[in-house]
């Protein structure tokens, strides 16, 4: 059925009204937990002294968001202002060789922050994955680079590259581990891309202008090759109207949602509950629930943020980076599933899409899965949590494609086209509420620990059932006809403006 089927607005009243008071329940649950337990001796370390003014502890678990917006925020701060700066002055002056003063500033910045031998080792994998790429075969290429990813990932070889880079500060590992990462990755995209050009080929300096934009260095987004050469080779930089004023927008809204962060850490212990798996033991299955969810929403949450500040710098730069992640309250299929869209492109145009076409296969889904998410095991660092996380995520992915063939077929189809569009939408909210779950239950794996995951999926399936099992999926069931009712609305507008396009045209 599509996605324009209507629902009655009373029952749409209600699953808002439901949803509401089960986030607020929820919500009340974990405060109790975080105000008991705030001084428990398993959270000296991650519960500390907050804002004065609050009279609160903060919860400081998670060492990314500190780095960003607490510890080093002067430090990113004065380098993407000067970024800023040079970009600007020389994109007024000479437009024509900006992307060059890009490819210089960054490397400056990395050369003073990391040292000769840092820089040294990343361009000897630019050299050895640049030199595969003049060949012209993708499948060398993808071997030079998935083999130059895994020397950074895999013991001897990690070790020993990481020894090259001299000198100690907090930040060394993060931005040792980020810088070579995203500049592989970035490589074998010019590499791929180098094979689809038909006449000659672009030149290393084209590389390393790419490769050594600063913004996206050591942390992302990645830009495939194909959209940053043609995007910063544009000479015309005139902005849209109304571009600047959203430009100030974003970057205000990002500042806004940074301090309401800091605000929830005070009340809302989130990050260093699940770390307790005595304390997660004692909570209720509504308190569990809401901490498997919201650990999958602040995370959605740190992405947006971090990968937003890096796309307000890249946006005043004249280029169109990579969007934010969908929100995981979004989410109900595991084929939009992702926390990082320039990854997530990456994969998509060289890997997924590649192999699956249109999706429609069974078996070329199933060889187009398993290659995905062997590169992104080996991108993430192949362990024992990445594997799991990995198999669950690629079976869900396939599982979706099953279960949606099985129900295309007779006697199936006939019964969901014999019955309403609206029972039609209510009846798969209904597997869509379960998929939320197997969504949550599958990624909290990667961002917790599979003692937190196995928990929790033992409370809300087996524990719980049916009391906990059946609430908790109905108040998920709203949020996904919440959700649809929105999709439903957005196509409906996508459709007026193409008419009046149309018209107009």
């Amino acid at each position: 059925m599509g996605i324009k089927a209507a629902l009655p607005r009373y029952e749409l009243y209600l699953y808002t009204a439901v949803l509401a008071t089960a986030l607020i329940w929820t919500g009340s649950w974990i405060f109790e937990a975080s105000s008991d337990n705030a001084n428990r001796k398993a959270f000296r370390e991650s519960v500390r002294p907050g804002w004065h003014y609050f009279g609160r502890k903060m919860d400081v678990a998670d060492f990314e968001w500190t780095m960003w917006f607490s510890s080093f925020r002067n430090h990113i701060l004065f380098t993407f202002a000067g970024h800023v700066i040079f970009a600007k002055i020389f994109s007024v002056i000479a437009p024509k060789h900006r992307s060059l003063i890009f490819g210089l500033y960054g490397g400056l910045v990395v050369l003073v922050t990391m040292g000769w031998s840092f820089v040294a080792l990343v361009l000897s994998h630019c050299v050895i994955i640049y030199s595969f790429g003049l060949i012209k075969r993708k499948s060398l290429c993808f071997g030079a680079g998935l083999a130059t990813l895994a020397s950074i990932k895999l013991e001897p070889y990690n070790s020993w590259q990481e020894s090259l880079v001299t000198g100690s500060f907090d930040l060394q590992d993060i931005l040792f581990y980020g810088g070579c990462g995203f500049s592989i990755m970035r490589c074998m995209s010019f590499a791929l891309e180098n094979c689809e050009k038909k006449d000659g080929n672009f030149t290393f300096c084209d590389l390393l202008k790419y490769n050594f934009y600063l913004p996206y260095f050591f942390f992302g987004p990645i830009m495939t090759f194909d959209r940053f050469h043609t995007q910063v080779n544009n000479t015309r930089l005139n902005r849209k109207d109304r571009e600047l004023w959203n430009i100030t927008t974003k970057a205000l809204l990002h500042l806004g949602v940074i301090l309401v962060v800091d605000v929830f850490f005070h009340y809302l212990y989130i990050l260093s509950i699940p770390s307790d798996v005595t304390l997660v033991a004692k909570l209720s299955d509504w308190c569990l629930a809401g901490l498997a969810y919201s650990n999958l929403v602040y995370d959605w949450v740190k992405a947006a943020v971090m990968f937003g500040v890096i796309n307000t710098v890249a946006t005043l730069d004249h280029l169109d980076p990579p969007q934010p992640p969908k929100c995981i309250t979004m989410l109900y299929v595991f084929a939009e599933t992702h926390f990082d869209r320039g990854i997530n492109d990456w994969l998509c145009k060289y890997v997924y899409d590649h192999i699956g076409g249109n999706h429609d296969n069974v078996f070329k889904e199933l060889l187009a899965t398993f290659c995905t998410f062997a590169i992104t095991t080996l991108w993430l660092g192949p362990c024992e949590i990445v594997y799991i996380w990995s198999f669950f995520n690629c079976f869900g992915l396939n599982f979706e494609l099953w279960v949606a063939k099985f129900f295309s077929i007779p006697p199936f189809s006939t019964i969901e086209g014999a019955m309403g569009e609206a029972m039609s939408r209510r009846i798969r909210g209904v597997f869509n509420a379960a998929n939320f779950w197997a969504i949550v239950l599958y990624n909290i794996l990667s961002l917790n620990s599979l003692e937190f995951a196995k928990l929790v999926g033992r409370r809300l399936i087996f524990k719980g059932f049916p009391l906990s099992s059946l609430s908790v999926l109905f108040v998920t069931y709203c949020g996904v006809q919440l959700v649809k009712e929105r999709e439903r609305q957005q196509a409906l507008r996508e459709d007026d403006e193409k008419a009046v396009k149309e018209k107009a045209e």
